[in-house]
């Protein structure tokens, strides 16, 4: 039986933690700025780790399933996937697809909402394969 539970929370997360889209942390001129649409590696790296802490809270500690099953230890498998694809697929640090008057644009620390939503798609796409098709396990414990 597959565990959406780890898919769902991991897309989420993605979602809401984009930089740019709902907020970005540090923003360009001021701590924090909303919907502003821009990125930065700085706003990268505070966004990543707050999707890791995030991630390791709800499928660690809290043990977020979409099926009920015995106890087993801890499956680091979903977190490290789906920080690295939060990482890699973060729109405008090493790609934005589409990019501004480009189909893809590289490095441009730049955003837009159709960006979000093509690369919340691939994310999706990507830790389904990973986690169910694939079956990405690391335990520990």
């Amino acid at each position: 039986m597959a565990d959406w539970g780890p898919i769902f929370v991991s897309y989420v997360l993605f979602v809401l933690l984009t930089p740019g889209l709902l907020f970005q942390l540090p923003g360009r001129s001021r701590r924090v700025e909303f919907g502003n649409f821009q990125t930065s590696g700085a706003s990268i790296v505070i966004h990543s780790l707050l999707y890791f802490g995030f991630i390791c809270v709800f499928l660690l500690a809290l043990k977020v399933h979409l099926y009920l099953e015995g106890l087993m230890a801890a499956d680091w498998g979903p977190v490290v996937i789906s920080v690295v694809l939060f990482v890699l697929l973060s729109p405008g640090l090493l790609f934005q697809l589409p990019g501004r008057g480009k189909v893809v644009a590289f490095g441009s620390m730049q955003t837009s909402g159709l960006s979000i939503l093509v690369h919340t798609i691939i994310f999706f796409g990507l830790i389904t394969i990973f986690l169910l098709a694939v079956g990405v396990h690391i335990y520990s414990g």
